[in-house]
């Protein structure tokens, strides 16, 4: 007799690095248990969410017995697990190294060089640093979004809702230029129904956790 499929829960808080997880979550259109974290509350720091997620961090999706946290690793999990939704490319298909390869290069290279900007600190060593410099990280990037209209060129995948998301808030916090290849990218991918429902129901739940509920 088949098993029944593994229950999927996904935790989640508005405005934060979840936004996107969950965006991808809603193109995949597939039932899930929804479980949103107060963090102006502490709720991330709380027992029984760093009994799930001791790194207090979301997105964080439970897979039955599995959990996986980081936004690269949920991506990448979740768009394989559901493959009906043609998010991401076969094992077999050429557009998997480049696919997983951008996916990665997010966490590694993009996110540290922003961090660093923001925080004003010089980037380590060439031979230390994992993104090099600044410069040379986002020309790689803006290189690769010319060849659109999406990351894999003609093909829409997840990871262009990472992306989409990733460079739209970083631009809206000046964190990244606004350069008009960005800008008409992360217009194109925010304009997509799922995003446009998460940033709703986001500002719904911030304003209740601005509240106290």
């Amino acid at each position: 007799m088949q098993q029944p499929p593994a229950a999927l829960t996904f935790f989640h808080s508005p405005n934060t690095r979840s936004s996107g997880a969950l965006a991808l979550l809603t193109e995949l259109s597939v039932p899930f248990q929804l479980k949103v974290l107060n963090m102006k509350d502490g709720e991330q720091r709380g027992a029984a969410y760093l009994a799930i997620n001791p790194m207090g961090k979301v997105p964080a999706v439970l897979h039955g017995d599995a959990l996986v946290t980081e936004q690269g690793a949920v991506f990448l999990y979740l768009a394989d697990l559901f493959p009906q939704a043609g998010l991401a490319p076969a094992l077999d298909d050429p557009l998997r190294g480049p696919y997983v390869r951008w996916l990665v290069y997010y966490g590694s290279c993009f996110e540290p060089a922003v961090v660093d900007k923001a925080l004003k600190r010089e980037p380590a060593p060439p031979s230390t640093c994992p993104y090099g410099d600044f410069d040379t990280m986002l020309k790689t990037l803006t290189d690769q979004l010319e060849r659109g209209p999406y990351v894999l060129g003609e093909r829409f995948s997840a990871a262009d809702i990472l992306w989409g998301t990733a460079l739209s808030w970083t631009t809206g916090f000046k964190l990244v230029p606004e350069l008009p290849i960005i800008q008409a990218y992360t217009q194109r991918i925010q304009a997509r129904p799922a995003l446009a429902q998460v940033r709703e129901r986001d500002a719904v739940w911030a304003a209740e956790h601005a509240r106290g509920h």
